[in-house]
């Protein structure tokens, strides 16, 4: 298979909301991964943060996939947040041995710190990197807004990343912070995800942008105008980008995600993306 430009994918694979929409009625929850992976290319692994899975888990998770697939797992938050990288060796070992199934297919393991976690733990982060074998593809979200004041803080931070080839995942909080607080879903999204300024810097092969939609799908259009020229940019360096797609509720984050991408081609020469399942046969999909 020829490489891709980028890779597209969602913040989950199993939502109920997307039952009639995308999977295609009469799906059952074990059959939502596979479907799911033959239509976006990547997809964001938030359930490890919370809770490892078992064995069987991993093996069918690998079972449901393709070895065209890239899982961007996080790393548990017992070891981002309540260890903040600090004494977490074992921890660390014991999950990477348990998803080994699946190393093969992933594209990024993630590692997602709090906005406690600032310019007087860098040691910390560094440390904890030099766990993993240098063919292992690293991501670190920081969220300290240090972090983000364009100092040296995040000038040292930066270059470190540079010098090890580790990709810092990008926010775009901007379109749901934009939305009128109108109903608990977006209240919710506004108090959870962070604002933070969008710095737009590839720092390794695999820029990772988040972008978090406004509910309003056409209202996401003018947001994405900057991406449709960085990311091709990026992709003439020679990278590839991951581009995760989130709603406030998630319920329409297949129909968003499939829009922008449908923008991104206007610029770059990326596949169609297969028809979602619950479409086929029809000869074309009903965006919104």
């Amino acid at each position: 298979m020829t490489e891709l430009p980028l890779r597209l994918g969602l913040t989950m694979w199993s939502h109920p909301a997307w039952q009639s929409s995308f999977y295609g009625r009469g799906t059952q929850a074990s059959e939502r991964l596979a479907k799911y992976s033959r239509v976006f290319h990547t997809v964001e692994g938030n359930t490890t943060f919370y809770a490892s899975p078992s064995p069987v888990t991993v093996s069918n998770w690998k079972a449901a996939t393709h070895d065209d697939f890239r899982f961007t797992f996080k790393l548990p938050k017992q070891i981002t947040h309540q260890q903040m990288l600090l004494g977490c060796q074992d921890e660390l070992k014991n999950f990477m041995t348990l998803m080994e199934p699946l190393h093969e297919r992933v594209g990024m393991w993630t590692i997602q710190l709090p906005a406690a976690f600032g310019p007087a733990q860098l040691e910390q982060l560094k440390k904890f990197c030099s766990y993993f074998p240098k063919q292992f593809p690293l991501g670190v979200e920081v969220r300290h807004p240090v972090f983000f004041a364009k100092g040296e803080e995040e000038r040292s931070l930066n270059q470190w990343l540079l010098e090890q080839g580790i990709d810092r995942i990008i926010m775009d909080s901007r379109p749901v912070f934009a939305a009128e607080p109108v109903n608990e879903v977006i209240i919710d999204a506004q108090m959870k995800k962070p604002k933070v300024p969008v710095h737009a810097i590839a720092t390794a092969t695999h820029p990772m942008m988040r972008f978090i939609g406004h509910p309003d799908l056409d209202a996401n259009l003018a947001f994405f105008q900057p991406w449709l020229k960085k990311l091709p940019l990026w992709v003439a360096q020679g990278k590839q980008p991951y581009v995760m797609i989130h709603t406030p509720d998630n319920n329409l984050a297949p129909e968003l995600a499939l829009s922008l991408y449908q923008q991104l081609q206007q610029q770059l020469p990326l596949p169609d993306l297969a028809t979602f399942p619950a479409s086929q046969g029809d000869s074309q999909i009903s965006m919104f």
